[in-house]
């Protein structure tokens, strides 16, 4: 079983419906003991980073998602949940979950609209197994104002007006900071190479 964790941010019956057209058995709960239980776990999330940790300590998740051992795949703002920090707030830095190092901040408008919205291409893909089957010519969709720099971590990334993490991992977090569920038969190939990873 695939659950899905209910954060109470954005839309998760995309991210449900996406994976039913798998084939996967799919629970949305925020119940500790069914996520532990599952075989893998994602985490998405839309919105403010400073509202969803609110969210995310109220319902125990925020110490939960640590104790994981499980394939954990974050999309769009729970990627960057995952990271140290974000400034998403200007008058505070949040701490967010430090599970994965890094750092979300604010892309730079230089020459470019913000947020970035719509399809673009992966500038560089690692040989991760998220990303098998994938190439430059692949399009993604995106939706985001605040990214994270490339890193060690950094699996695959991508342009716009700066080079930002498209995705990253470790051990067995992982996270996209485009929507795969949005993202036609490129972003189901990634939902399909999640599902496939294991523990």
């Amino acid at each position: 079983m695939t659950v899905i964790l209910n954060t109470g941010c954005g839309n998760l019956n995309s991210v449900r419906f996406a994976l039913e057209r798998l084939g996967q058995t799919v629970e949305m709960t925020a119940d500790k003991a069914t996520i532990l239980s599952a075989e893998r776990v994602i985490f998405p999330g839309v919105g403010s980073a400073e509202y969803a940790m609110e969210q995310l300590r109220q319902s125990g998740l925020d110490t939960l998602l640590p104790e994981l051992s499980q394939p954990v795949l974050g999309i769009c703002l729970g990627m960057q949940l995952l990271t140290d920090s974000s400034t998403e707030t200007t008058e505070t830095v949040t701490k967010t979950l430090s599970l994965i190092p890094g750092q979300t901040e604010a892309l730079s408008n230089e020459g470019v609209r913000l947020p970035h919205m719509g399809w673009n291409q992966l500038q560089t893909i690692s040989d991760h197994p998220l990303f098998h089957g994938i190439t430059q010519e692949d399009f993604f969709y995106f939706v985001h104002g605040y990214g994270v720099k490339p890193s060690e971590y950094t699996i695959a990334t991508c342009e716009y007006g700066q080079a930002f993490s498209a995705a990253i991992a470790k051990q067995n977090m992982m996270g996209v900071q485009f929507h795969p569920e949005r993202s036609g038969l490129s972003g189901e190939k990634i939902l399909r190479n999640f599902l496939e990873i294991s523990a």
